[in-house]
């Protein structure tokens, strides 16, 4: 009994070496032949002319589109950046998505095989691809409604910064020291855009209680009026607002001013150094930090 078990055993052994030789030999005579060496010549020339044409139709497709909405979408510049970085994105995605397909195909992969094992998958990864859908969703409504656009300056919940990039997926904001947050769609809650409407700002500056408030007001409102005349940016002449506080030693004079969007800082600063040169020029001094020292004498006097 022992000894016909050990009989098969070796026979089922080198049944199956004769027969791994002969697969071995099989495959080696196959990947050897010509006719092996001309499908992977072939495979190759199609991926490689599947990758270039990808590029290539990539590459003038996102030229056509920056073309088109810069010669058809003229009233809104913000609206046809998003526009256009949204349309090029879904080109990219579709062409390489494409392209993938057909390297498979070439590669003599059952695409309709992988298609329907990924049906099933996606079963179950539909559950976890919620934020997914949100994300996407919420991309769609942020273009649909322009709730900002690629240029703006914005607060999206804590980054700050311009708007580089708006996705179906994503939203892309460059800080204002050069970072870069790449922000879910779907997270996006809080949203201030400071590139909408006109900004304001208001200059304050200390002046010595004893001068001459009514000369300070004329001088400083005859250059104000001329400001609109010097700097587009500016929607009115600024409006010298008075003075605004006073201590006990000194009196703040207020400046009001509106701007184009984003444009109250650059003014804000030509103003400031205006007004000390004007004041200057005309005997007016600005009021300077003071500090008063009171003696008492030994006797408690």
């Amino acid at each position: 009994m022992e000894k016909d078990l050990k009989l098969d055993l070796e026979e089922f052994a080198e049944t199956d070496i004769k027969g791994l030789a002969q697969y071995t030999t099989e495959l080696w005579e196959y990947v050897t032949s010509t006719e092996f060496l001309v499908k992977i010549i072939a495979a190759s020339a199609k991926i490689l002319a599947i990758i270039v044409i990808s590029y290539l139709v990539v590459f003038i497709g996102k030229k056509v589109i920056h073309r088109v909405f810069m010669l058809r979408v003229r009233n809104n510049e913000r609206r046809q950046l998003t526009i256009v970085k949204l349309l090029q994105s879904v080109l990219s995605y579709l062409v390489y998505f494409s392209a993938i397909m057909g390297i498979l195909s070439a590669m003599n992969i059952q695409i309709a095989g992988l298609l329907a094992g990924a049906g099933i998958a996606s079963v179950a990864i539909a559950f976890g691809a919620q934020n997914l859908v949100k994300d996407v969703i919420t991309g769609f409504f942020i273009i649909l409604e322009d709730q900002f656009g690629v240029g703006d300056f914005v607060k999206i919940n804590t980054a700050e910064g311009t708007v580089m990039e708006i996705g179906l997926r994503t939203t892309k904001v460059k800080g204002i020291t050069g970072e870069q947050f790449i922000i879910p769609n779907g997270s996006i809650v809080d949203v201030i855009n400071y590139s909408i409407n006109n900004s304001k700002a208001t200059i304050n500056m200390q002046i010595p209680l004893d001068v001459n408030i009514e000369k300070v007001q004329m001088v400083i409102q005859s250059y104000l009026d001329t400001l609109p005349e010097k700097y587009e940016e500016l929607v009115t002449a600024p409006v010298f607002l008075g003075v605004t506080n006073t201590t006990s030693t000194e009196a703040t004079i207020g400046i009001t001013l509106e701007t184009l969007p984003l444009q109250q800082y650059s003014i804000s600063r030509i103003i400031r150094k205006d007004v000390m040169d004007i004041l200057t020029r005309n005997g007016i001094p600005l009021a300077v930090p003071k500090m008063m020292f009171y003696e008492r004498n030994q006797g408690g006097e």
